[in-house]
């Protein structure tokens, strides 16, 4: 299964920016999708998940502020981020797990997006 990210760039702070991330492949189901970050330096972070019913889960860095969602019919996933702030300059990586097909048979799998660069900066 693969993902492909879209929709980084530069903007100044206070902006928005959405991203988007399609699955392809033979996908039988996803499970949870989520946007990970990581900053130079730093570990790579959870930002938001969202569970194939819609539950949702935001790190507290940028509740209020940032807006996960998907469209299951298309297997995929946004981050709508506003209000963004210097402190959100990270590259960002999708990621989502659940069930594709081999064949016959039924197989897990944890796959992650290419990594887009998001950079908050006047």
């Amino acid at each position: 299964v693969q993902l492909q990210a879209s929709g980084g760039g530069l903007v100044q702070p206070g902006g928005s920016l959405r991203l988007s991330c399609a699955a392809s492949g033979s996908i039988f189901s996803i499970n949870d999708m989520g946007w990970y970050r990581q900053a130079p330096g730093k570990q790579r972070e959870l930002v938001a998940l969202i569970t194939s019913v819609g539950s949702t889960n935001y790190a507290d860095s940028v509740k209020g502020r940032f807006t996960i969602s998907r469209d299951n019919a298309k297997n995929t996933v946004f981050l709508q981020m506003n209000s963004l702030v210097p402190e959100d300059t990270a590259v960002y990586y999708c990621n989502a797990v659940g069930v594709y097909s081999d064949g016959w048979a039924r197989r897990t799998f944890n796959s992650w997006g290419q990594g887009t660069q998001v950079t908050v900066s006047s």
